[in-house]
């Protein structure tokens, strides 16, 4: 009944009444095939199924982000499927075998590659409890490319293209580019990790389950002050409705009990619609899921980003990300030092950061002058 109410008959998609009936047609097979299952004690899914679901649930029970999870869960699932049997998945050999394909056999990034080594090595420990499971795989090292990054006239125009469409999108994008943030980073920033007197920002569970700190624009602190206030509008809301508090990571909703309904935990820039959260879907007590309101959609926040680098007539793939890549770039043309950028960005390592060396322009980037540029003067 969730599935069909959210995912049917959802309010965005008109649907013909001949795909209703064929929708009917193979929710009604599927539960005729559970129960079969059912009459014998078979396990209805397949080994991928299970193999993700495990490796999900393993995530789950040491904290891992959800898109983590998911990732691993994408991973194991598709090891799964190319070792075929119940004995094979268990064995490391066959995950070599796996993981040579991805690195010989496909054009993946070499972080691609990286990402698929460690979510292996997550189901072999966690799942299957091999402690140190040794693949005999060399990863493929590949070329890093140039990010995209837009000039300060490029960015201006798509913040004005923005702000003249949806003014909270307008101010998520200037936010993340006077913070560097990553996408996930802001969007999920909360009430409490806004420091409006000291100009800070504090990203929490950023990039590898790390927090650090950045810069809050003074230029915003009024825009932003405003935005906790529309904020406090709507937890208010929430709360005369007896609406079940945010999401919050599960140590510390356990930690902090009423956590998740104060304001210091809400969202910064709250969705405008209640939904209901995937992770709580077949629950005890709550089967259909928990309906909450989540953070802004990336995704929507993400392609109203790129709308707005058309209206400005930016020619360029413009994503979310080139905001970020552009901060890093604007700070080391403007002298600002590579150490100190690292730190801003949440870089791991200073090889990370160099890359938009290659991308600056002026005495702090390239440094250098075309010799046509001496010919023509």
């Amino acid at each position: 009944r969730a599935f069909w109410r959210l995912e049917v008959l959802r309010e965005e998609v008109t649907r013909e009444n001949w795909q209703l009936e064929q929708w009917e047609s193979a929710i009604q097979w599927y539960l005729n095939w559970l129960a079969a299952c059912q009459e014998v004690g078979a396990d209805h899914r397949s080994l991928p199924e299970r193999v993700r679901t495990a490796v999900y649930s393993a995530g789950s029970r040491l904290g891992l982000q959800r898109r983590t999870k998911l990732c691993y869960g994408g991973w194991a699932a598709r090891f799964a499927k190319f070792a075929g049997d119940e004995r094979q998945v268990m064995r490391v050999e066959t995950a070599t075998r796996f993981l040579t394909s991805v690195v010989e056999d496909e054009d993946c990034a070499y972080a691609t590659q990286k990402q698929a080594l460690n979510a292996l090595a997550f189901f072999f420990k966690r799942v299957c409890g091999i402690e140190e499971p040794k693949f005999g795989v060399k990863l493929r090292k590949t070329a890093r490319r140039v990010p995209v990054v837009l000039s300060k006239a490029e960015t201006q125009r798509v913040f004005e293209r923005m702000e003249s469409k949806n003014g909270t999108y307008a101010l998520a994008a200037r936010l993340q580019y006077g913070a560097g943030l990553r996408l996930m980073e802001v969007v999920r920033l909360r009430i409490k990790d806004v420091d409006l007197e000291r100009g800070r920002l504090t990203v929490r569970g950023g990039k590898g389950n790390k927090d650090r700190m950045t810069v809050l624009p003074k230029s915003l602190l009024g825009a932003v002050a405003q935005q906790i206030e529309e904020a406090r509008a709507w937890w208010s809301r929430d709360r005369e409705a007896g609406l079940t508090g945010v999401w919050m990571p599960n140590a510390l909703s356990r930690k902090y009990r009423r956590g998740a309904e104060s304001f210091e935990w809400f969202w910064l820039f709250p969705a405008s619609k209640i939904a209901v959260d995937p992770a709580t879907v077949g629950s005890a007590g709550a089967p259909e899921g928990i309906p909450r309101r989540h953070h802004l959609h990336d995704g929507v926040y993400n392609r109203a980003i790129q709308r707005g680098a058309r209206a400005a007539g930016v020619e360029k793939q413009v994503t979310s990300h080139a905001l970020r890549h552009s901060f890093a770039t604007h700070l080391l043309e403007g002298g600002t030092d590579l150490r100190t950028i690292q730190e801003l960005l949440g870089h791991e390592d200073i090889t990370t950061t160099e890359i938009y060396l290659h991308v600056a322009t002026g005495e702090h980037g390239l440094g250098v002058v075309s010799p046509l540029d001496a010919l023509v003067t």
